[in-house]
C-alpha cells in the first residue's frame, strides 16, 4: 500500500488542505492501495488554519515512519508555509523522498519550502509573487508536473492538484473516475 504524508502546520490554508486531503481520501477508497497520513508537526494534534478553522491531525510527525512513505504533499498558507520551512524534520523528509525520486507536492506558497530543502528546480506553479528568489521558474498554470515534483497555484486549484496527485499515486483509471464523479467537467 502506498503512503502519502500531508503535514499540517499552524496557519495552513484550509481550502487547499481540504481539497487535497478530500481527493486523496476518495482515491484511497476507490483504489484500496493508498493510505493518506495527516500529521501535525508536534504532539498537539489540533492545528489551527489561516482562517481560524481547526483540523485534528491523525498523527504527530514523530509517529510517521518516513522510510515507508511514497510521498509528501504540502498545503500552503503564508504562516503554514513558514512553519513547514522552519521544520528541520519536514526539510529532511523532503530531501530523503527526493533522493529516491518519490512524489513531492506543494501548493500556493509551499514551493518555498521545496526551495529551502534544495529540491526545487525547473518549472513550478505557485501563488503569484511567491516565486521571488527561488531557484527555477514559475509558470502560470493551475498544476505543474516536473518529474517527481508536482506544484499548484493556490486555493482555487486545490481539487485539480489533488486529482493530479491521485493520478500519479493511483493511476489514470482512478483519476478519470474522480474527475467525472467530482464534476470537474462542469468547471470548464
Amino acid at each position: 500500500m502506498k503512503k502519502i504524508l500531508i503535514p499540517l502546520a499552524q496557519g495552513f490554508e484550509e481550502a487547499e488542505f481540504i481539497g487535497i486531503a478530500d481527493v486523496l481520501k476518495r482515491a484511497s477508497e476507490l483504489s484500496g492501495d493508498l493510505e493518506v497520513l495527516i500529521s501535525s508537526l508536534d504532539e498537539e494534534l489540533l492545528v489551527k488554519g489561516a482562517h481560524g478553522i481547526n483540523i485534528k491531525a491523525d498523527y504527530s510527525l514523530n509517529d510517521i515512519n518516513v522510510q515507508a512513505l511514497d510521498g509528501i504533499v504540502l498545503a500552503g498558507g503564508l504562516n503554514g508555509m513558514l512553519n513547514l520551512k522552519n521544520s528541520s524534520a519536514i526539510l529532511n523528509i523532503i530531501k530523503q523522498l527526493h533522493a529516491q525520486s518519490k512524489l513531492i507536492g506543494a501548493i500556493c506558497a509551499s514551493p518555498i519550502v521545496l526551495d529551502a530543502a534544495g529540491v526545487l528546480e525547473g518549472e513550478f506553479a505557485s501563488y503569484p509573487g511567491c516565486e521571488r528568489g527561488l531557484k527555477g521558474s514559475r509558470v502560470n498554470k493551475a498544476v505543474c508536473v516536473n518529474k517527481n515534483i508536482i506544484t499548484s497555484a493556490g486555493p482555487a486549484t486545490a481539487i485539480l492538484f489533488g486529482l493530479e496527485l491521485a493520478k500519479q499515486l493511483c493511476g489514470d483509471a482512478i483519476y478519470e473516475k474522480l474527475y467525472h464523479a467530482m464534476l470537474v467537467p462542469l468547471t470548464k
